[in-house]
């Protein structure tokens, strides 16, 4: 059984093979529930701001000047969202790349719609630029909203006999195995499936 985050990695190992040999840069940020506060919009666009740079062979004039310039200032602060997206928008220009953002649904709110609305300033101004959201079902209305609409969705739901096979296999890795009986492994097959089944 696949989870969220193996299908993102599937789709984004499949990428990066695919743009090694096409010119393309592939890009990726994985939100994280326990670490919500420091996965800041500034944060978030400058690790993919990095990632973009590290596909060009060389920093742009721009970007360098720009992190030496903040280097000067209160205590070598980063640069600010604005100054990153602006550095986004001029390198994704350069050649064609894909942003992958995995579990969009475990940033907080706030910061969700700063980055949307950056990434709507990216790619309105990149058109050779393409995204790659995954993330629960109840961010989808707002990815639709604040991206101008500009996307597919593509809803996978868990298969029941996937998950119980999953799950199976699981128990039987189990290296206490006296510790579990037949009516303790029913419970646990039942409770996890209807579980899964309402995410």
């Amino acid at each position: 059984m696949l989870t969220s985050s193996d299908a993102s990695s599937l789709v984004m190992d499949r990428l990066g093979d695919w743009a090694g040999s096409q010119g393309v840069t592939v890009t990726s940020f994985y939100f994280d529930y326990a670490a919500q506060k420091a996965q800041s919009p500034a944060n978030m666009l400058g690790a993919v701001l990095r990632q973009v740079v590290g596909g060009l062979g060389e920093v742009p004039g721009e970007i360098a000047q720009a992190y030496h310039n903040q280097k000067q200032v209160m205590d070598g602060r980063g640069p600010q969202l604005a100054d990153i997206v602006n550095m986004l928008q001029n390198t994704v220009s350069i050649k064609p790349t894909f942003i992958c953002i995995d579990a969009l649904d475990e940033c907080v709110t706030g910061y969700r719609v700063k980055i949307l609305a950056s990434l709507d300033q990216i790619l309105r101004s990149s058109p050779g630029t393409r995204m790659f959201v995954t993330g629960r079902p109840h961010v989808e209305a707002e990815v639709g909203k604040r991206l101008s609409g500009r996307g597919t969705v593509i809803r996978i739901t868990p298969q029941r006999q996937d998950i119980l096979s999953y799950l199976h296999h699981r128990l039987e890795e189990d290296t206490i195995p006296e510790a579990m009986d037949s009516s303790l492994e029913a419970d646990i097959l039942d409770k996890i499936c209807k579980d899964v089944s309402e995410m």
